[in-house]
């Protein structure tokens, strides 16, 4: 877990603002999918339903969590309001910053797929998700 705690932090935020332990939420998953979106991105509003439905077939394999590129707190919280996941508090730009110029971020959506040791397993696993027929992708294991 050091390597998504030293990306990220030590907590991140649950659908109620609840701040958790980045170690609990990744204890036993196979990887970690950092989830580059913002609610005024069209691309991002028809992939995040279909990230979703993935998350849901298989939470028990993977966690996600959420990194804004909205303009405001507003739209942040109603965005991630929509989403089944956890999320960086929108508050913490420069670590959103640095983890997007880390992967090289250039445009959203992006999904970045991690062990939770840190190590890469996809830098745009966006493809694998849309791709999957709901199933956890072999290459993720």
């Amino acid at each position: 877990m050091a390597g998504i705690k030293a990306l990220i932090g030590d907590e991140v935020q649950d659908k109620s603002g609840k701040m958790c332990p980045v170690e609990e939420i990744c204890a036993g998953k196979k990887a970690v999918g950092i989830y580059f979106s913002a609610h005024w991105c069209p691309p991002c509003r028809g992939f995040t339903p279909v990230l979703a439905e993935f998350y849901k077939e298989n939470d028990g394999d993977c966690v996600i969590i959420f990194v804004s590129s909205d303009r405001d707190q507003a739209s942040f919280d109603e965005y991630f309001g929509e989403m089944p996941w956890y999320a960086l508090p929108f508050a913490k730009r420069d670590v959103k910053e640095s983890v997007s110029q880390k992967y090289g971020v250039r445009g959203i959506p992006t999904l970045v797929v991690l062990r939770p040791d840190g190590t890469t397993i996809e830098e745009n696993g966006r493809g694998s998700v849309a791709n999957s027929n709901g199933k956890f992708p072999q290459n993720w294991c």
